[in-house]
């Protein structure tokens, strides 16, 4: 019988046992698995010590995606951990993992910030409708969606240009300027059109906004009609109208550039530069089951969709 049990196992079922009958006495217990009480003593000195070296190897990897992610919550780390150690016995739960951020210190704290406005609706020029309401999207580049947001320096306040592949949620143009002209949002298209693989793709892919006056500009438009792309918009002051790219903006500012000294322009868009890339490629996205947008976007990884659309989920209720 010696052996005869892997250790871990039997190690569990001797404190079991003792547990339930303490009489017996803890030798008496191992011996019934062919193990001495030294035995025993020597692998729970081993556990607790392989224990704690895997609770320090993962409070180091933490640390070493917050370098690159400083606001990434635990539950996108906790995935992120779980690629990295997934195989290894003893790794916590999400719960135990979430304690072991608070014990050091690892837990982010929300902060208050200031607002800017950065969208004009009060202008002359054409509005369009909204295209992609009640749409469900099934590859990249068949819609991209657009939102300006904005960014504190110690020399003031910069304008982030973003757009964003409605379906992959991959940031594929960026512009970073000092004011709210239309150029800066130009650029950011010419980017995304730029990565195209072929200049044709962009025909019918529909391009999203709100209503302010860069994206209904002529400049603007004109640039859009001449690559074939078709118009959408909000048609109200609902943010839901344009959540995704809402939600992109947000990201990036809240887990890169908010809180942080970010010193003139320059600075700024070395660290936009840097946060858009990791976002892409490394950050995983919850709403493409975790993988992230370079991956869905460029390998072809396929997402599942955990969202109904308005018409699916009054089909729902109605059904």
């Amino acid at each position: 019988m010696q052996h005869s049990h892997p250790k871990k196992i039997w190690h569990q079922t001797v404190s079991w046992l003792h547990g339930i009958y303490p009489h017996i006495g803890l030798g008496k217990c191992c011996a019934l698995f062919g193990y001495s009480r030294q035995s025993y003593y020597q692998h729970a000195n081993e556990s607790d010590f392989s224990q704690q070296a895997l609770r320090e190897l993962i409070v180091q990897t933490v640390r070493t995606y917050r370098e690159q992610m400083p606001r990434l919550g635990s539950r996108k780390l906790y995935i992120l951990i779980k690629q990295n150690f997934g195989s290894q016995a003893g790794l916590p739960g999400r719960d135990k993992f979430v304690d072991l951020l608070s014990e050091q210190g690892l837990l982010l704290r929300i902060k208050r910030r200031k607002r800017y406005r950065t969208t004009d609706s009060e202008h002359p020029f054409k509005r369009y409708p909204n295209l992609i309401r009640d749409k469900v999207f099934t590859a990249p580049n068949q819609a991209w969606v657009s939102d300006i947001t904005y960014v504190e320096t110690r020399d003031g306040v910069c304008y982030l240009s973003l757009i964003t592949d409605l379906y992959s949620r991959k940031i594929v143009g960026w512009a970073l300027g000092k004011t709210l002209q239309t150029i800066h949002c130009r650029s950011a298209l010419q980017m995304a059109l730029q990565r195209l693989s072929y200049p044709q793709d962009s025909r019918g892919l529909i391009h999203h906004s709100d209503r302010g006056c860069q994206y209904c500009s002529f400049d603007y438009v004109n640039e859009l009609k001449s690559r074939g792309m078709r118009i959408s918009m909000t048609e109200s002051g609902d943010p839901l109208e344009n959540a995704v790219a809402e939600r992109v903006n947000g990201i990036i500012k809240s887990e890169w550039l908010y809180g942080v000294d970010i010193k003139n322009y320059e600075d700024c868009r070395g660290r936009v530069s840097r946060a858009i890339k990791v976002y892409n490629d490394l950050r995983p996205h919850m709403s493409l089951d975790y993988q992230t947008p370079s991956e869905v976007h460029d390998q072809g990884a396929t997402p599942k969709r955990h969202w109904k659309t308005f018409r699916e989920r009054n089909q729902a209720r109605q059904g």
